[in-house]
């Protein structure tokens, strides 16, 4: 399968809106070898901003640039964009009602050896609690870069979250995306796999094939807005099966788990639902293959859990 870079899809996206848009900048807390972006800083020198190692000074310079008419993008590890930044994060850029695009690299288990200081489990959590944000999670590199132009279109802030490394390619370069719409990678009858992200995403579509040799019927449904998130095509997709799970790489308390739950519950859904994600646990370093197994975030282990509802 094609795999491609979502963080080469980020800085592509914003070389081509900044070519367009005079008032796209982009700024840095010292990772633009992480990101890339300084391909952005050769051909906009005067546009792009690294602040050193001074994430929550980051956020409140692009904070600034907002306030001032730009179009501020702002990247560094989701543990450092949501964690660090949060109260500048909030009150410099939510509260103050101006727009920020925050981007969050390596959420949850895709920071690897970075280990449990830097692995953001609760970033989705933190961030669904702040009034009128907008969360993104793209689930590959056309997704991301679809989804990119949107943030840049809306006015008010946006929190973008993704790994930085090859992710399969699961999307033609023509699809329409759209904040707050879900896509539909499969229907079934008997399960449905709610996954957020590249990684889950992929893992659910791995574990759909290991149900089908068992005779069962699974969907899988890419969320890819936390918020707003696409209610009707939750509910659409749980009214065909007899059961729902969640999927997310990151705590199962007050992300996508929490926000589908609340969605089912308030419906009537009379099927069973259950949450898969990091269950009250720190990170640690690791292989990422190993840290998707070590928190039961692998398609063997989602497969499982669909049997065990089912039966």
């Amino acid at each position: 399968m094609e795999t491609k870079e979502i963080r080469e899809a980020y800085v592509n996206t914003l070389l081509e809106l900044g070519a367009k848009n005079p008032d796209i900048v982009v700024l840095e807390a010292d990772l633009m070898s992480c990101t890339n972006t300084g391909v952005f800083k050769k051909a906009y020198p005067e546009r792009f901003f690294n602040v050193g190692i001074a994430e929550a000074n980051m956020v409140c310079v692009a904070a600034g640039l907002s306030a001032a008419g730009k179009i501020p993008f702002a990247a560094t590890f989701g543990c450092f964009a949501s964690r660090r930044v949060y109260d500048q994060f909030f009150i410099s850029a939510n509260y103050a009602r101006l727009n920020v695009k925050l981007v969050g690299t390596d959420p949850g288990v895709t920071a690897a050896f970075n280990g449990g200081t830097h692995m953001p489990f609760e970033d989705l959590a933190l961030m669904r609690a702040i009034p009128r944000l907008t969360i993104l999670e793209p689930s590959d590199a056309v997704s991301a870069a679809a989804l990119i132009r949107e943030a840049a279109e809306i006015y008010g802030s946006v929190y973008l979250r993704f790994p930085r490394k090859p992710v399969p390619v699961l999307y033609r370069q023509d699809e329409k995306f759209g904040i707050g719409r879900a896509k539909v990678l499969k229907s079934g009858r008997d399960v449905c796999f709610v996954a957020l992200g590249s990684l889950m995403v992929n893992e659910a579509l791995k574990a759909r094939e290991l149900l089908a040799a068992d005779g069962i019927d699974s969907g899988v449904l890419d969320v890819l807005s936390l918020k707003p998130i696409d209610s009707a095509a939750i509910l659409d997709e749980a009214a065909k099966v007899k059961a729902v799970l969640s999927a997310e790489n990151h705590q199962v308390s007050g992300g996508l788990g929490s926000a589908v739950a609340e969605i089912l519950a308030e419906n009537g859904f009379r099927g069973r639902f259950t949450r898969i994600g990091v269950n009250d646990e720190f990170g640690e370093v690791g292989t990422q293959d190993y840290l998707v197994k070590r928190f039961g975030l692998d398609a063997e282990t989602l497969a499982k859990r669909a049997k065990s509802l089912l039966a």
